[in-house]
């Protein structure tokens, strides 16, 4: 029997070991983007729900830490057993509230499972160190130990797999944690919270509390009890945080926006590229931090690769996403759609060319919804606002240079530097690029996803911090150093002095 019922119309928080709606009583309509149509309600938390769910965190953390690391790996073993056994459920509750085509929401649900499994294998990590001391008969010991509350402030794009990239490390750290889902996706939080009660996870350990950003997410990271938050979203909502973190100097880890160039040389497998290109552009509705932002090609071949892109962009099937064969679906939100919208205007009137899309599809299915055509640029230049801003949907400017030194040069003009692709069979430009291109992930001949054992994070208005990998969890840990002597003779320069 499945713990999820897709059908639910009303959601509660969890905070400690219950289920609560808002101590305001008010609630907050959830709406697929498919149809703009609300099918579920969540409480509309206040600050002193905030304040409730740290406290509950801060009650379960001690005993938490004392846990062993084997034994907290358990923990999240059962969490991802439970995770693939409830797959199908998670995946349709993704497409509901987000609107991505259900293949995409299911391996998102894979990846949910996959960084609970990943982060499980810490149990028998190492936890600190030993340092040689100047004295004889005495250690000096560097020991990694939990933050103790953290908060985690996801968004909406991923909003299954980034539940479990902040609660898995944090919780194999010895940390507690309370999350903050955001306003428009916040049903696959609360349906990981109620997998994390049925692993058995003790109360308190895991939160959930849901609402308006300015309003609990403001809150939960001004609060006294919050050591370190990590927070996944926009570079506004980053500026915020550190903003209000700064009252009580509290960790900050930032995963932010990006603005990925896709470099396409004339060497390159261009089948290779078009086909990578598309899915890093469109994919999820170009609704990812690491999405082909700007297409850069060599001249020698832009003819080419823009005849197969729009080919093959062309081929994309937009429609309901809950439905096989749907590679694309709608925006998240009104807001959302008509930024894009606004973006397009804007690069038309900066003098880029719509050589495919353009507009809101029509059609009776696509009458209600957040929903925008694949969307193909031309005739941009690199100081246009739709190659510097982050567009985050279906529109896919591209560019064409000379020379790789070029290709470079555009890549490296950007206030971001999260994810740069480059295309080419040259292994003296892929060393050069490792060299030279400012961004903190690259890839060569792929695209993302970014895999577990890696590292995620970014230069400028990408971020600070990461996640992933052993150098993600270390974010989630503190230093402690210990001086231990064992020798029982009297050193000379203690005072007071020893009298003749």
């Amino acid at each position: 029997m499945s713990l999820i019922d897709i059908t639910q119309k009303t959601y509660q928080m969890r905070v400690g070991g219950e289920w609560r709606g808002s101590s305001s009583g008010q609630t907050r309509p959830v709406l697929n983007p498919a149809t703009a149509e609300a099918f579920a309600e969540v409480p509309e938390g206040t600050r002193e729900d905030a304040h409730t769910a740290l406290v509950e965190a801060q009650k379960a953390q001690p005993a938490w830490e004392a846990l062993s690391g084997v034994q907290r790996a358990g923990y999240l073993r059962r969490i991802a057993a439970l995770v693939r056994e409830n797959a199908e459920d998670l995946a349709r509750l993704i497409v509901m509230e987000q609107g991505k085509p259900l293949f995409e929401a299911r391996n998102e649900v894979g990846g949910t499972g996959e960084f609970f499994e990943y982060f499980a294998t810490f149990g028998r990590g190492v936890v600190g160190e030993i340092m040689a001391s100047d004295n004889a008969k005495e250690d000096i010991w560097i020991r990694e130990v939990p933050y103790g509350v953290v908060v985690g402030i996801i968004p909406w794009n991923f909003p299954s797999a980034l539940f479990s990239r902040k609660v898995a490390p944090a919780l194999m750290a010895g940390n507690t944690i309370v999350l903050k889902p955001h306003e428009d996706t916040p049903l696959s939080a609360l349906a990981m919270a109620k997998i994390v009660e049925a692993a058995g996870v003790p109360a308190g350990v895991v939160n959930v509390v849901t609402g308006a950003g300015l309003e609990i997410g403001d809150a939960l990271v001004r609060d006294d009890i919050t050591q370190l938050v990590t927070m996944t979203g926009s570079v506004r909502a980053g500026r915020q945080i550190l903003e209000a973190a700064a009252k009580n100097i509290t960790v900050v880890s930032l995963e932010l926006g990006g603005k990925a160039p896709f470099i396409v040389m004339d060497d390159a497998n261009i089948d290779l590229a078009v086909r990578n290109a598309i899915t890093a552009r469109f994919m999820n509705c170009g609704q990812v931090c690491t999405c082909n932002e700007r297409t850069y090609v060599h001249r020698r071949v832009f003819d080419q690769f823009l005849s197969r892109y729009k080919e093959m962009a062309g081929q994309l099937r937009m429609g309901d996403p809950m439905q096989p064969g749907t590679d694309l679906g709608p925006k998240v939100n009104q807001v959302e759609l008509e930024k894009i919208e606004r973006m397009v205007n804007g690069a038309k009137a900066q003098g880029a060319e719509v050589v495919m899309g353009g507009k809101r599809p029509e059609g009776e299915q696509f009458r209600k919804g957040y929903w925008y055509e694949t969307t193909i640029l031309t005739n941009v230049r690199n100081d246009m606002d739709i190659m510097q801003q982050e567009i985050f949907g279906p529109i896919s400017p591209v560019m064409a240079f000379d020379d790789f030194e070029e290709a470079v040069a555009l890549a490296n003009d950007t206030k971001y530097g999260l994810t740069t692709y480059l295309f080419t069979n040259d292994i003296k430009r892929m060393m050069e690029a490792v060299r030279t291109v400012r961004s903190g992930e690259i890839y060569i001949n792929k695209i993302m996803p970014e895999q577990l054992q890696g590292f995620h994070g970014g230069y400028g208005l990408s971020g600070l911090g990461g996640d992933d990998g052993k150098h993600g969890l270390a974010h989630y840990s503190r230093k402690k150093t210990v001086y231990l002597s064992y020798d029982d003779t009297l050193p000379g320069y203690l005072m007071p002095y020893p009298k003749d």
